[in-house]
């Protein structure tokens, strides 16, 4: 959750940390802090409740803090409400040790018992106060050095975190560790830089370090040293960031979800274009450059995917097409739920761990329990490097660049794309769509321009919005894909406009929620399957009797609704197993237009963050 950074070099250290959590607020907005060491050896610790923006007021931009080392933090709350008492930095008694934080320390409570017997006074309401003074406890207990003080603090802790740290005694470094949140270091000749995700330190340097499990690091002005928990030295090379910084910025538009909606069709094709190959005239998917080959794919004798979020709506989706075109059981597990039961995994079968940060708390754990069960991985990731992406043992990127908007849009249908290519050459290695696989692949790449296609009619869909951001309650309804389609709807929906909305599979109305139908509620269905579009037409049909008013998303020149819906949103033709990925875009767009019509920041909606990393 949390952003963090930290600079040390030639230069004024606060703009620079203003700067870097400004590309980080959309992992907390809820207060934000700065420590910077003066030239008198001072740290200096200016926090403030709210946005980003009040920080950067209170510190004139920066200007007002003095020195060239320092840390920040913006903060999603976790322990403690938001406030300046409770925001980061967190610092020792004595001042000793200074500490921003991004994770959750689960046993807090008891450090904190041992620190109060140890004559340590706490302040704030926080878990990271209490790491913190753990910190510099061990630090003054072993007159050790800073990775003495680190690893000791590390081996007590349980929880996740990500921590950066000044120390009075050494005043010419930042230290840092890590336990399954993020964190990636940047050096160039003269600076270095510490950040919770790329785009806080892409301006200044491509050279990126990702920081491993259970590692530690040491920050000086143009240098970086790692250590593990032992306090050997670790060696590293660092990996280039290939994608422009200005991927980063709005380029223009009001909103980053805008702009992400509309760089789709991009993220889509370069997605597919990364697997799909012309040889002889002939589409072909090449997995075999991510070590797939299609031997493996054939001796796989089931799928269980993984995810959380937006990430489980498209494990959803697939489940539908790897069983019609592969012929093999699907399972897809909300990770949260998959990592604390004792699931009964196949040992011949496949895990597949979807999430675009490659962060996601719940889905790395489920995937090490995959892993602890001796069942191959497979991870769908969109950043290089990260930590699901390291311990999978097979990895997909999708190729989005990055994504600053909380409500994800293009990682969401580049993760629709890289499956829908996964189920074509899994089909393919089984030996069960030969005569269709050119004919799959070739649809596949027909989605860019028909994402392009629904994008220029969107000014119907903001009238709609408009006419409806009023709603109080909204029913989404589909069967098979479509449903998977109207949860992913429903959560874009509720995520950024606060409208209560919920997806159901449109048989099951009638076995209880369709006692919630009043006049005027809004009911969405999702119509694109052949052989389920009557039956979805008459539950909608059904909710009209009892008054509600009824949208309808189906495809052009094949149905039409505008006999039974009030509304009626059209996509272009395309093969049914992968309709899902035209019908979302309305829905985008849906949950857009009306978080804007009510005057909200679709950007960075309330109490969430972009990168779940931790529980």
């Amino acid at each position: 959750m949390c952003g963090i950074v930290g600079y040390i070099g030639d230069r004024k250290a606060a703009p620079i940390l203003l700067d870097g959590l400004s590309k980080l607020e959309y992992r907390g907005y809820d207060s934000a802090g700065l420590a910077v060491r003066d030239g008198d050896g001072k740290v200096q610790i200016v926090k403030a409740k709210g946005r980003l923006k009040a920080l950067s007021e209170k510190t004139n931009d920066g200007e007002s803090l003095q020195g060239s080392l320092g840390i920040g933090h913006t903060r999603w709350a976790t322990h403690g409400e938001p406030s300046e008492k409770n925001a980061h930095p967190h610092s020792s008694d004595d001042g000793n040790v200074t500490v921003v934080h991004n994770g959750i320390i689960e046993n807090y409570q008891e450090l904190k018992e041992k620190l109060l017997k140890n004559g340590y006074s706490f302040y704030s309401e926080t878990d990271t106060e209490v790491v913190t003074k753990l910190v510099d406890y061990y630090y003054k207990k072993y007159l050790g050095t800073p990775v003495d003080a680190i690893a000791k603090t590390m081996v007590r802790v349980r929880g996740s975190y990500a921590l950066a740290i000044i120390f009075k005694d050494f005043p010419n470094e930042i230290w840092v560790a890590r336990k399954d949140s993020p964190m990636i270091l940047g050096v160039t000749e003269k600076e270095s830089f510490m950040a919770s995700d790329v785009p806080a330190v892409l301006k200044y340097t491509r050279d990126i370090y990702y920081v491993g499990n259970l590692e530690m690091a040491c920050l000086k002005a143009g240098s970086v040293s790692f250590y593990d928990l032992n306090g050997d030295v670790v060696e590293k090379t660092p990996t280039k960031i290939t994608w422009d910084a200005e991927a980063a910025e709005k380029g223009g538009f009001e909103h980053f979800m805008m702009k992400e909606i509309y760089e789709q069709p991009k993220a889509v094709g370069d997605t597919v274009n990364s697997v799909v190959k012309e040889k002889k005239g002939e589409y072909l998917c090449d997995f075999e450059q991510f070590n797939i080959t299609d031997e493996e794919l054939k001796g796989y004798t089931s799928v269980t995917i993984v995810a959380c979020g937006s990430a489980w709506h498209v494990g959803l989706t697939v489940q539908y097409v790897i069983e019609d075109l592969c012929r093999i059981p699907v399972r897809v597990e909300v990770a949260s739920e998959f990592r604390y039961r004792d699931p009964i995994l196949d040992p011949t079968g496949l895990v597949i761990a979807i999430s675009q940060s490659g962060e996601t708390a719940d889905t790395l754990a489920a995937l090490r329990l995959a892993k602890s069960h001796k069942v191959t991985t497979l991870a769908l990731v969109n950043v290089v490097g990260s930590s699901i992406a390291r311990e999978a043992d097979k990895v997909l990127y999708t190729i989005s660049g990055p994504e600053i908007a909380v409500a994800t849009t293009k990682a969401y249908s580049a993760q629709l794309a890289m499956m829908y290519l996964f189920s074509v050459q899994l089909g393919r290695a089984r030996g069960l769509i030969k005569e269709k696989y050119s004919y799959y692949i070739e649809e596949i790449l027909t989605i860019p321009d028909k994402i392009k296609k629904i994008l220029e009619d969107k000014e119907r869909i903001q009238w709609f919005a408009s006419k409806y951001s009023n709603a109080h309650d909204v029913f989404f309804l589909g069967r098979g894909i479509d449903y998977a389609t109207g949860m992913e709807g429903s959560l874009k929906l509720k995520e950024v406009s606060y409208v209560h909305s919920e997806a159901y599979a449109a048989g099951e109305m009638k076995h209880g929620t369709i006692s919630l139908i009043e006049d005027g509620t809004l009911v969405i269905g999702i119509l694109t399957q052949d052989k389920l579009y009557e039956k979805t037409i008459s539950n909608m049909v059904e909710c009209k009797a009892r008054g509600a008013y009824l949208c309808g998303v189906t495809v052009y020149g094949k149905y039409s609704t505008e006999d039974n819906a009030d509304f009626t949103v059209y996509v272009p033709g395309i093969d049914e197993h992968f309709r899902g990925s035209l019908a979302v875009i309305p829905l985008q767009l849906l949950g857009y237009y009306v978080s804007c019509a009510r005057g909200l920041d679709v950007d960075k909606p309330r109490n969430l963050a972009k990168s779940v990393t931790v529980e």
